[in-house]
């Protein structure tokens, strides 16, 4: 019985350091830049299609668009917990302290990325002139959020 007792709670106090504010925000930074590389992969598709320098394909331009929505949709409120930003989290995410002292501005910002992508899934897969005019939008909402809560890579 002892050795149960002594196992458990050692366990706990491993354990608490898992735990901590500062692990907690380093798993919602990765988690974030993950989603960040999903929208990335996909609006490449979509970019490239609309440039030409990726032949037009509707079945993979639909898909992308679909993806796309799909993330953008996600409830993201755990991945942006309060002290995960550039300043107090430094060299782990260019997330701007601006996030969390504007809010709800970064939500109205979030909800203009799901409308662009919602418009984008209706069009993607009709034709190239389609995708092309869905694709400023897209670009719109993207920069509506890292012109102002993310830091330049400048």
């Amino acid at each position: 019985m002892k050795t149960i007792l002594a196992t458990t709670a050692t366990a706990l106090v491993l354990s608490a350091g898992v735990f901590s504010p500062a692990v907690a925000n380093e798993a919602a930074i990765k988690a974030r830049q993950s989603l960040m590389q999903l929208y990335a992969f996909n609006l490449g598709q979509l970019g490239a299609m609309a440039k030409g320098t990726m032949e037009y394909d509707s079945g993979a331009a639909q898909a992308a668009a679909d993806n796309l929505l799909a993330a953008a949709s996600m409830n993201q409120m755990a991945m942006w917990p309060e002290g995960s930003d550039n300043v107090a989290m430094a060299g782990k995410t260019a997330a701007l302290p601006e996030i969390w002292t504007t809010f709800p501005k970064i939500t109205e910002s979030s909800q203009a990325l799901v409308a662009a992508a919602e418009s984008m899934a209706s069009v993607a897969g009709n034709d190239l002139d389609s995708l092309r005019g869905a694709m400023g939008e897209i670009g719109k909402s993207c920069g509506g959020c890292h012109k102002s809560f993310r830091a330049s890579n400048d």
